[in-house]
């Protein structure tokens, strides 16, 4: 809503605009009225909007014409008063008026008119079937009002109306002419009704219309008031009400009823709380909370986003497959106004067989975004409407920043759940199907993703002792010339040699030696393509004899080339690395360390699959 609200009074001489002013402000009739009142400020605590209201008298005698330009450039809404005893004063609204407002306001962005008919006093009859011809006639003109500022008969109400005219706008919502709400307005409740739907049948029931009315008016419906609104609904239009709940039909035609009743402030209370401006598009405040991330921390969903997010799964799953059908994905992403995730993030994610997104993969992809760009990821949760649904202040409750990651390492210990790895190899040496193999893809699987979809990302869980933690690995580009430290920042880098070519493992050890001998990042040697004939590496040291002489751990074999999903060890092991950064390398060499970490993984695997079974069953 705005900040404050200027009012501009303007009209022909002697038509009593200072007096209407004079008269709100003393509440009594002037016996002296000057040729013009000074600019008034009506504070925010005593107006009903409570929000500051300039009020701006105009005076031919004592002022220009440029002068009038630059008010009716600031005016937030202007008021042309008219004599109702002077028919030339009416005659002007239209032959002068309001086409010399309209020539000094832009098209898309016209200010609210309120005709004010003053001097109701000195008339038995009305001016009103006068100026209806010319309210129809012009859609900028919000309303009519009648007054006397010698009887002060509808002073303070001309001036509330002012301001409503401003702060509840007729223009962005209704079209006159066709009696019907605009499209952008239509766009804007479908989407507030869709957040509210919690269990998207499309109906509006009774516990979801209380916390929507109690969302917006901090106060529920009485069980009578609610049955009289659906009567209403029931009685003006067919399928407004389903099942005794509100449908979309019957939702936008309630707010169709308040617009058309003037009560525009009802419509306007329920677009503001659900984040619109004047022009019905979302905020900025709204879409981007402010969050401050402190350098070398990250960022994570946190307990209540996961399982807000866990909700909007469930309820768009409408065939409880555990996977979003295209379908389903698209009556998701509903309520944005672009669809967020392409093609690429089912090479990102796990997918189930028909290549459909998985719940584990749904939730990868908002822990990926919400990892690598944040501000999106507040973006989307506010489309989603997370700050209304978990009634925070903004969706930045969402999120978690960790501690630096200097502490993690004086401490030895971390809190965090995501850890990056950065794939490093020369071209076709396998680091994108050591990206699929952890999406759990073979090879032949790996065959039939098209080459136009390829992400450079893969994200899925692991379990290091137990606990479910998120790996990130990231392709990086193979130009070792051109690496960004945002390339390089990392908590563990896998370094990728083909076994079959025996140019490959050169480019590992020159990778090695340029960016990460002197670093505390732990490496991870990769042998990969290990179902392929090993040849003899043509660089200075072998692999084996490399990774001993900088005391690392010996070159791990891997393949995708099998005939089931390829193995995961290798993945907890990078995790393991980058939780633990300052183990040594004699500790990483120990094979029971590995096996009590592994062996928690499956344990705990085990159970997961065991307990997730279960809650399939109940749902």
């Amino acid at each position: 809503m705005r900040k404050d609200v200027r009012i501009l009074l303007v009209g022909e001489p002697k038509v009593g605009k200072t007096s209407l002013i004079m008269s709100l402000v003393s509440e009594e009739f002037p016996d002296e009225v000057p040729l013009r009142a000074e600019e008034i400020t009506i504070p925010a605590d005593v107006t009903p909007e409570r929000v500051p209201t300039h009020i701006v008298d105009y005076s031919e005698a004592e002022q220009s014409e440029e002068q009038l330009f630059q008010e009716i450039s600031k005016a937030n809404v202007i008021c042309i008063v008219y004599s109702v005893n002077n028919k030339k004063s009416i005659e002007k609204v239209t032959s002068h008026w309001i086409p010399l407002i309209n020539d000094r306001t832009d098209k898309d962005s016209r200010v609210p008119l309120i005709l004010v008919g003053n001097k109701s006093d000195l008339v038995e009859h009305s001016s009103m079937e006068t100026i209806l011809p010319i309210m129809n006639q012009y859609s900028d003109i919000e309303t009519c009002v009648e007054c006397s500022a010698k009887n002060l008969k509808n002073i303070s109400e001309l001036f509330y109306y002012a301001q409503k005219a401003v702060l509840h706008p007729t223009g962005p919502l209704y079209c006159p002419e066709e009696k019907e709400m605009k499209p952008s307005c239509i766009k804007s409740l479908t989407r507030i009704f869709k957040v509210s739907d919690l269990d998207n049948d499309g109906i509006l029931n009774d516990n979801e219309l209380n916390f929507f009315q109690r969302t917006c008016f901090n106060i529920p419906l009485a069980t009578q008031a609610l049955e009289d609104v659906k009567n209403v609904v029931r009685k003006n239009i067919s399928e407004g009400v389903k099942d005794n709940g509100l449908t979309l039909k019957g939702f936008l035609f309630l707010h169709t009823l308040f617009i058309q009743r003037g009560r525009h402030e009802t419509t306007w209370t329920v677009l503001r709380r659900f984040g619109y401006d004047d022009d019905l598009e979302l905020t900025q405040e709204y879409l981007f909370p402010l969050l401050k991330i402190p350098s070398d921390c990250t960022t994570e969903l946190n307990h209540n986003a996961y399982l807000f997010l866990q909700g909007v799964f469930d309820k768009h799953d409408k065939d409880r497959d555990c996977a979003l059908s295209p379908d389903e994905l698209k009556d998701l992403f509903k309520v944005f106004p672009y669809l967020p995730w392409g093609p690429d993030v089912n090479n990102t994610v796990c997918t189930n067989e028909q290549g459909w997104i998985t719940y584990q993969g749904y939730l990868s992809q908002w822990t990926l975004t919400t990892y690598l760009d944040v501000q999106r990821c507040l973006e989307y949760m506010g489309y989603l409407g997370y700050s209304i649904i978990n009634e925070q202040e903004s969706q930045a409750a969402a999120i978690t920043v960790t501690r630096n990651k200097r502490i993690d390492l004086q401490k030895k210990q971390t809190q965090r759940s995501v850890f990056r790895c950065n794939v490093m190899g020369a071209h076709h040496s396998g680091k994108s199907g050591f990206l699929q193999a952890f999406l759990s893809r073979n090879l032949t699987r790996q065959l039939k993703l098209r080459e136009d979809h390829k992400s450079f990302y893969a994200m899925n869980t692991t379990y290091v002792y137990g606990q479910e933690k998120y790996l990130l690995l990231h392709e990086v580009s193979p130009d070792l010339d051109f690496l960004s430290e945002t390339d390089l920042a990392c908590d563990v880098v896998c370094l990728i040699y083909d076994v079959s070519n025996p140019r490959s493992f050169e480019y590992c050890a020159k990778a090695y030696k340029r960016y990460f001998m002197d670093s505390k990042t732990p490496c991870m040697f990769i042998a990969a393509k290990s179902d392929l004939h090993e040849v003899r590496q043509q660089s200075t040291l072998p692999p084996l004899d490399f990774c001993r002489k900088h005391r690392l751990h010996p070159p791990q074999p891997f393949t995708c080339n099998t005939d089931d999903a390829p193995g995961k060890d290798i993945y907890t092991k990078l995790t393991t690395m980058a939780m633990y950064p300052h183990m040594t390398q004699a500790d990483l060499k120990n094979s029971t360390f590995w096996l009590r970490a592994s062996l928690g993984a499956t344990v705990f695997a085990v159970l997961g699959f065991a307990m997730y079974k279960a809650i399939l069953k109940q749902r």
